[in-house]
């Protein structure tokens, strides 16, 4: 329910012309609130007359939209912002920049711009919905990127402007380009880069320490990457904002990432590596391999602070208690879908050290039906206590299977997640679990597979998520467990958990804001 303030909010921000002749004289208290109203119901002018006048020295989307979208609006938190109501943000931001640039510093400060921090960190990447009316990761960098580049621009061309009228009073030209430290805005984002991006971003962040608009990121994620432009960047990254590097499909090898993990050592506060896609094949390895693997799992140990590590799709068969034995410090989140592993890895990590800890486990991917299901049995068990998230898709879990080990899932008291997508599982299993899920409280989201007697009997067992996609299901059985489905969740009381087929609709939970 919204709040009187809020409405009151949306009311006045409704009036561009009324709000823009009074904001002078409304407290500064009423800010945050205008600025979620204006931002929910896209009044860009307002936005863009808000962050011109921004009263306070930060100005964070997260907590704001957080905010909203928990109190004061009828939406969930995950939603992605308006692209227009982003790119007014960043647009005011840089137009408060360049008037202090062409003003000079004195002046400047004298018109009550206190803006010094604006977080752009947390928002949601709209890329997966291709929604035009949304702003993709991948946009909001080189968005930002390209602005930074014109405000050092800018600012060279104010400073060459300030030399030559100070030319006769002496004044140097390496005085006159000094950057101003009194004029900045820093600028803590998420960033998202590939080949196409590259170029921008890079001369964005060489120049982002000298120019007003500092780029500071939190979250790095690069995608299709050479070693030597992935190595090009990190070294541009500042060291102690960086809490995430991300390096997928980027088909480095082993080899690849022994070049590369050495550079994640300056960041002291990394708390996340992933390194999934990365063509990763521990199997027969030669002598040399052998060595790289061993210098690969040094260099993983040496990282003190890492609490999450992802290393799916790759294969590991056997070797993860050489991977992961050199971490002194035990992982939170360790996801290792299609990873190819043998019961001897499940065993040694249901006696690791990362086992009191453990958040968030992925195993999809790999085959639960056989020789791993006992070890698997005993890992959930031992993990029981802290694990909030399961992901076990593409396991080829029939009802036997899940009715094996549901008794070791059910005490996972804390769970949230549960992700058993694309398993060979019956309607009447899948009534079976929603009826005995009681004791997961926490319980937040399913994604549970379409039953496999609703497919026709031509679809190939064991099967495939391309399997799934391809082959159609009878939709007569699929309507019918559907209103069967809903008619038990509310005679078992769990119409609190979300439960969907949908992969993309509902966003997973990441470790990092767990």
């Amino acid at each position: 329910m919204c709040s009187l303030v809020f409405l009151c909010a949306r009311k006045v921000v409704s009036d561009h012309s009324s709000i823009h002749k009074a904001l002078d004289f409304i407290p500064k208290e009423l800010y945050p609130v205008l600025f979620k109203a204006a931002f929910i119901d896209k009044k860009t002018l307002v936005l863009r007359d808000l962050v011109h006048r921004w009263p306070f020295t930060v100005l964070s989307f997260r907590k704001l939209l957080e905010d909203t979208n928990k109190h004061e609006f009828s939406t969930t938190a995950k939603e992605e912002p308006s692209k227009l109501c982003v790119q007014t943000v960043i647009l005011g931001v840089i137009a408060n920049l360049n008037e202090g640039l062409a003003l000079g510093d004195k002046e400047h400060n004298t018109r009550r711009h206190q803006l010094r921090l604006l977080d752009m960190t947390g928002l949601q990447d709209g890329g997966i919905n291709d929604d035009p009316q949304t702003m993709s990761l991948w946009s909001r960098t080189v968005t930002l990127a390209k602005a930074c580049i014109e405000v050092s621009k800018r600012q060279c061309e104010e400073a060459k402007r300030a030399w030559k009228r100070r030319k006769g009073m002496g004044s140097t030209l390496v005085a006159a380009n000094a950057p101003d430290d009194q004029l900045y805005v820093e600028v803590r984002v998420d960033l998202f880069v590939n080949s196409t991006s590259y170029g921008v971003l890079r001369e964005a962040l060489q120049v982002s320490t000298s120019s007003p608009l500092r780029l500071k990121c939190r979250d790095f994620r690069a995608e299709e990457l050479s070693i030597r432009s992935t190595v090009g960047l990190l070294e541009l990254l500042d060291s102690a904002s960086v809490r995430q590097v991300d390096l997928r499909f980027n088909n480095l090898g082993l080899s690849g990432l022994n070049m590369l993990l050495p550079y994640m050592a300056k960041f002291p506060s990394l708390l996340s590596l992933k390194l999934p896609y990365n063509n990763i094949d521990v199997r027969r390895l030669s002598v040399e391999m052998e060595k790289g693997l061993q210098s690969f799992a040094t260099e993983i140990g040496r990282l003190s602070s890492l609490k999450e590590l992802n290393l799916g799709a790759s294969r590991l068969s056997g070797r993860l208690r050489q991977l992961l034995g050199g971490l002194n410090n035990p992982l939170e989140s360790l996801e290792l879908a299609f990873c190819h592993l043998l019961p001897s890895d499940i065993s040694y990590l249901s006696e690791s050290i990362h086992v009191p800890s453990l958040k968030k486990l992925d195993l999809s991917g790999n085959n639960l039906s056989e020789l791993l299901l006992h070890p698997f049995q005993r890992l959930i068990s031992r993990v029981s206590a802290s694990l909030l998230y399961l992901d076990i898709m593409e396991c080829k879990l029939t009802d036997t299977h899940l009715e094996a080990i549901l008794p070791s899932i059910y005490l996972c008291s804390k769970l949230r997640y549960l992700g058993i997508f694309c398993n060979p599982i019956s309607c009447q299993g899948l009534k079976t679990f929603v009826l005995r899920s009681t004791p997961l409280h926490d319980l937040q989201l399913v994604i549970y597979p379409y039953p496999v007697d609703c497919y026709s009997e031509s679809l190939p067992w064991p099967t495939s998520l391309c399997s799934f996609q391809d082959t159609c299901f009878i939709e007569e059985k699929m309507s019918q467990f559907t209103v069967d489905l809903h008619r038990i969740v509310e005679e078992a009381h769990r119409t609190d958990v979300v439960w969907t087929t949908d992969l993309y609709k509902h966003r997973t939970l990441e470790y990092l804001n767990l």
